[in-house]
């Protein structure tokens, strides 16, 4: 047919018809796909940040409130940031590699590293696993319970549920658990802080000449990142099976876990600032002393919401940093380890677990024994592993072989190395003011 013809054609008068949508494409069946991924994704990055929230972050939180006010605000920022780039770095690594951290730095630097690095780690965490126990303790004794009832009734928990559970039923009860930090918010809105000058000391750096300012933002950055958390983080993310493919979203999980973690810390000093820092007695060296000094100021209701706050870090610390040190030995040592597997396919895990957990909750029931000792002793061996943990993870993301294009970028690797250093230098102060004073 010429093109003249077709051009002379009359016009095709038919209404169009109408195009059916295919239904897998719609925007609400992609918009749910994408919330229903992120929601399966969703759990390793939450959860280890939220767990850092421990009954000793949180008195660290309470005695910046109550002792300074709002004035030490501004180091949550700077915080948040270190956080989320080297959480970031762990989770990366355990989606692209498929191991966890304690597994690359025994095939990449040794077994006898290895062997260090573990027994350190091991040290560190018992004291920390002795001090989560220490605080369920005194959480419930605002509750007037005995600690010689609700220490064992919560060890007895925290092993039924996670021994006797697999890894989604575990990580569902632990994301629950989360939420119940959001008790914080509602306690500090309770106490009617000054809102206005909280942000501004937020965004706008406030300085003392007091020598115990400088300890305490020490004290405040230095507990933000733990060696425990990276090795938890990696290995839950493995566990979990998230892959190159959807690493993305894990991402998101991560990221968004850690700025949450920081939010719940900011109400947690407001809420003190509000309350404790007008009053005579500043001076707090027991959490439970922080939830009943907000009675006459915020009322009964947000002191129990606090102590709810403080019982329900203790069980979830109980529960995750056990279960942390023995990925971290078996994954290190090359033993069977996983919450998804049974007990008889990971006696050496499970049998670890179990120990620590009942070292840890016997420990704080004998009477006398030099408890925050103990703490002092864990924060030290957290200081001479946080140098080789940052050492280790910055070498390994940065090799190509292992990480190949998801290796750390220029701004990447500025931005690791510059938390590195600053952390390190503040654990080593931090160190140092423990032991001299």
């Amino acid at each position: 047919m010429r093109k003249a013809d077709t051009l002379r054609r009359p016009p095709d008068k038919r209404p169009p018809a109408k195009r059916t949508p295919r239904p897998g494409f719609s925007a609400w069946n992609v918009m749910r796909y994408r919330l229903l991924a992120l929601f399966a994704i969703i759990g390793p990055g939450f959860i280890t940040a939220n767990v850092d929230n421990d009954p000793g972050g949180i008195l660290t939180y309470s005695q910046a409130g109550a002792k300074y006010g709002y004035t030490l605000l501004w180091t949550l920022i700077p915080t948040t940031v270190a956080l989320i780039v080297v959480q970031e770095m762990a989770a990366r690594m355990g989606a692209i590699t498929g191991k966890g951290l304690s597994d690359l730095i025994r095939e990449e630097f040794g077994l006898r590293m290895t062997f260090f690095t573990m027994i350190v780690l091991g040290l560190a965490d018992f004291g920390n696993i002795a001090a989560e126990f220490a605080g369920l303790a005194s959480g419930m004794k605002v509750f007037g319970v005995s600690p010689y009832i609700a220490v064992p009734l919560g060890a007895g928990l925290v092993w039924t549920v996670i021994v006797r559970g697999s890894y989604k039923p575990v990580e569902r009860v632990l994301l629950i658990l989360s939420m119940i930090y959001f008790a914080y918010p509602v306690s500090a809105i309770l106490a009617h802080p000054d809102w206005k000058l909280a942000l501004e000391q937020t965004v706008i750096p406030q300085f003392n000449s007091d020598p115990g300012y400088l300890v305490m933002i020490v004290g405040l950055i230095g507990t933000t990142i733990t060696p425990w958390m990276q090795f938890y983080l990696q290995a839950s993310i493995v566990e979990k099976g998230v892959s190159k493919r959807n690493y993305g979203l894990s991402r998101i999980d991560v990221i968004f876990g850690c700025i949450v973690t920081d939010v719940i810390a900011f109400f947690i000093v407001v809420a003190c600032a509000a309350t404790i820092f007008h009053s005579q007695h500043r001076e707090i060296t027991d959490v439970a002393e922080a939830a009943k000094a907000l009675v006459p100021f915020a009322g009964k209701f947000a002191a129990i919401l606090f102590a709810v706050g403080l019982v329900n870090a203790s069980l979830m610390s109980a529960a995750i940093l056990p279960l942390a040190t023995a990925y971290n030995i078996c994954e290190g040592l090359g033993f069977e380890s996983g919450v998804d597997r049974s007990f008889g396919q990971a006696k050496i895990f499970y049998g670890l677990y179990t120990m620590l957990i009942v070292c840890g909750a016997g420990f704080v029931l004998f009477p006398g024994l030099p408890l925050l000792k103990v703490i002092l002793i864990s924060q030290v061996a957290n200081g001479i592993l946080l140098p080789f943990v940052l050492g280790f993870m910055l070498i390994l993301i940065n090799r190509e072989r292992l990480m190949g294009e998801y290796k750390n970028g220029p701004w990447g690797n500025s931005i690791a190395i510059a938390t590195s250093v600053v952390m390190v230098l503040l654990t080593i102060a931090l160190i140092y003011n423990s032991i001299t004073t």
